[in-house]
């Protein structure tokens, strides 16, 4: 099966959905460690299911490479087939991609390459389109740039907020990250 590392900076929500569809046996995957950049919430969400955490800092570290390179070595200490950057507030640089790039995907509250990014929900609203989306795509050295897995449509509906926004995008968001997990566990979709 095949064996995820997530990593995530916020609130959880997209783990605790990865977490919900293991225990539902929809998920095709098996989570074995999620990690973070600093004290957050999901490192409690994922405790409490049983999994095993990791916290790297970077403000522990002399350099961004350095602090990639321990991040990376955390990572690999679970082998996994898989990681997903799930609301990993953080480029991931050189010295990480080298070692997992291959194998690290993100998910991107945006329709890619449209409004890449840390505010990509309140970008869409200030441009007025009348709909945007979520994307999981491969990591890569460019921001939110690598090859596209999977894209979701999501309306813009009037009135809305940047909060009404993201988490009707949150929601599809967590479908979809899913269905791409199934699709590289069951050879559909390669990351090579």
């Amino acid at each position: 099966m095949l064996k995820v590392v997530v990593l995530a900076s916020g609130t959880g929500s997209l783990t605790k959905a990865l977490i919900d569809a293991e225990k539902a046996d929809v998920l095709q995957a098996h989570l074995v460690a999620v990690g973070a950049d600093r004290e957050a919430d999901v490192l409690g969400i994922a405790a409490a299911a049983g999994l095993p955490t990791f916290l790297v800092v970077p403000a522990d570290f002399a350099s961004r490479d350095d602090w990639n390179a321990a991040l990376a070595q955390a990572v690999e200490a679970s082998k996994p087939d898989l990681v997903v950057s799930a609301g990993f507030m953080r480029i991931l640089g050189a010295p990480y991609l080298e070692r997992l790039g291959r194998i690290t995907i993100n998910t991107h509250p945006a329709m890619l390459p449209a409004f890449p990014g840390a505010h990509a929900v309140r970008d869409a609203l200030a441009a007025g389109v009348s709909q945007t989306g979520c994307t999981v795509h491969r990591v890569t050295a460019d921001m939110d740039a690598g090859p596209i897995l999977a894209q979701t449509l999501v309306p813009v509906l009037p009135g809305d907020t940047e909060e009404t926004l993201h988490e009707r995008i949150k929601k599809v968001e967590r479908l979809q990250l899913v269905a791409v997990i199934n699709q590289i566990a069951a050879g559909a979709i390669s990351l090579t």
